[in-house]
C-alpha cells in the first residue's frame, strides 16, 4: 500500500494532506524519513510526528441472500439479512441492494472507501443476474431491452441474453430502484426469479444459499 494511502486511512486525513505531511518530513517508516510514493509492507512501523499509526480493522463479507429477506436492520415484521449473520457483523453495511424477493450475491462491509468504489456510478462496476420470467421474452423485446427502455426515472440500460431452461442473463451497471423488474414489466413481463451471481470482480460461485464468507480486498 502506498504511504499516502496508509497515512490517510490510519489518521483520517485526506491523501493530499498526507502528501504535504510527507513533504514536511513529519512521517517516518521504521524510524527513517518516509518518501512520497513509498510502499508500506506488513510489519513496517509508520509514525506521524512520533505517534505510531495503525490501520483500522475492516471486515468485508459476501452473502448469498435468500429470497424473503429484507436488506435492512429493521424488517418491519420481515426477516432481515442480519438474521443470517453473527451479531458481531451487525456493523457491516450492504453495498447496494437486493429487494426482498430477490436473491444472490450481496457484499457487506465497514470499509467506506471500498463501499464507495463498488457502489458509486462513476466507477462503473458490472453486475450479472440470472432471471426467469412468467413467459418467454420475444426477440423483439430482447432487442428493445438491449437498446434501452424508458422508465419514469430515465432510460434503463442493460444487456439481456438467453441462458438455458427459460432463464436469462442480464448484465448492468446502473442501480435504479427495482430496475430489472420495472424494465421487464414495462414490456409486459413479470419477473419470477431474480438472482445476482456477480458484482464487479466478486462471483457467487458455490457459496450456499443463506451462507456467507469473508473476502479479501486488494488495497494496492
Amino acid at each position: 500500500m502506498r504511504i499516502n494511502k496508509y497515512v490517510s486511512l490510519a489518521s483520517g486525513i485526506s491523501r493530499r494532506k498526507a502528501d504535504l505531511l510527507l513533504e514536511k518530513g513529519e512521517v517516518k517508516v521504521n524510524d527513517q524519513l518516509a518518501k512520497i510514493g513509498q510502499d508500506i509492507i506488513e510489519n513496517d512501523k509508520v509514525t506521524l510526528n512520533g505517534k505510531i499509526l495503525t490501520l483500522p480493522k475492516y471486515t468485508t463479507i459476501m452473502l448469498n441472500k435468500p429470497s424473503g429477506y429484507v436488506v435492512s436492520k429493521n424488517g418491519q415484521g420481515s426477516k432481515t439479512i442480519y438474521d443470517l449473520l453473527p451479531k458481531n457483523f451487525s456493523n457491516l453495511k450492504p453495498v447496494g441492494r437486493l429487494d426482498k424477493n430477490s436473491s444472490g450475491l450481496l457484499i457487506l462491509t465497514n470499509n467506506g472507501e471500498f463501499s464507495n468504489k463498488l457502489a458509486h456510478p462513476r466507477f462503473i462496476k458490472q453486475k450479472l443476474y440470472l432471471v426467469q420470467t412468467n413467459k418467454k421474452i420475444s426477440e423483439t423485446d430482447m432487442e428493445s431491452i438491449n437498446n434501452g427502455v424508458k422508465l419514469s426515472d430515465g432510460i434503463s440500460h442493460m444487456k439481456i441474453s438467453r441462458y438455458k431452461n427459460d432463464y436469462y442473463h442480464i448484465q448492468m451497471h446502473e442501480g435504479k430502484n427495482r430496475q430489472i423488474r420495472r424494465t421487464l414489466y414495462q414490456l409486459g413481463y413479470m419477473v419470477t426469479y431474480l438472482h445476482r451471481i456477480k458484482f464487479a470482480s466478486f462471483v457467487l460461485s458455490d457459496l450456499q444459499l443463506g451462507s456467507y464468507k469473508k473476502i479479501n480486498i486488494n488495497d494496492d
